[in-house]
């Protein structure tokens, strides 16, 4: 009890000093009462200035991320399953990766705009670029941190490579692949509400903010950014549950 009344003492400073600044300032523009986000927040289902609605935006957000997410893992994860296992293939596309990792998701957003135009397609890219690279490294070091022994005694009872991967190095880099994609996740959540504050773009929360910041309803703009971050830590809670439930064993194992 007094663990989680520790982990409630900050958000609750925040928010009455929060309070305390907006009925100061008397600014909704500049800063809206507690109030007003609330109402907006208390409603999700509710039409707001005919962009939708809060519940119907996060859906659409959500749709985005996860499908970005997809396309990120159904790549990251074989490409470091490989270049963990094998040196030849780290030589290939290992100089190749380093040059190109630092590179931030949205500066990419130009070019692709220019190669998939507005929508669904671009948004894709730029997501999965953002979740690409944590969950390519998490698996080229859950691969090369599978404990040599294990490997050597299934080789000495006739496991082809194939089976070696299978059965031994992809269920033994499983936690480490596992938070790969929970930072992933994040990083790919970060940038799709991003993506859609883009111009053309016409739903998502993203695009909620910064339609109700054009028409000064900033009451709604920070209702965004609250439900952004609430839908973060519920997505995060899901993949500690996973986490623990799964890949207990590890903390044992080591």
């Amino acid at each position: 009890m007094n663990r989680n009344l520790l982990k409630l003492l900050l958000p609750a400073a925040i928010i009455l000093i929060w309070e305390a600044v907006a009925l100061y300032l008397n600014n909704p523009f500049v800063l809206p009462d507690l109030r007003a986000v609330l109402s907006v927040l208390s409603s999700p289902t509710t039409d707001i200035m005919g962009s939708g609605s809060l519940l119907d935006n996060g859906k659409m957000s959500l749709f985005r991320v996860t499908l970005g997410f997809f396309i990120a893992s159904c790549l990251a994860i074989p490409l470091g399953l490989a270049m963990g296992r094998w040196e030849a293939a780290r030589d290939i596309a290992g100089g190749l990766l380093s040059a190109v990792r630092p590179i931030p998701p949205l500066a990419w957003v130009p070019l692709a705009m220019a190669w998939f135009k507005i929508g669904l397609a671009s948004m894709s890219f730029i997501i999965a670029f953002g979740a690409f690279f944590p969950v390519l490294l998490s698996t080229l070091a859950g691969v090369r941190s599978v404990k040599q022994s294990w490997l050597e005694a299934v080789s000495m009872m006739g496991a082809g490579e194939l089976n070696l991967i299978r059965k031994v190095i992809l269920p033994g880099s499983a936690p480490e692949i596992w938070t790969g994609m929970r930072v992933g996740f994040g990083i790919a959540w970060m940038c799709v509400v991003a993506a859609e504050m883009l111009p053309g773009t016409s739903s998502g929360l993203g695009y909620l903010i910064m339609y109700s910041y054009g028409w000064g309803q900033t009451q709604i703009v920070v209702a965004g950014m609250v439900a952004i971050g609430i839908i973060g830590i519920l997505i995060d809670q899901l993949f500690l549950i996973v986490e623990r439930r799964w890949f207990s064993w590890r903390a044992n194992d080591r």
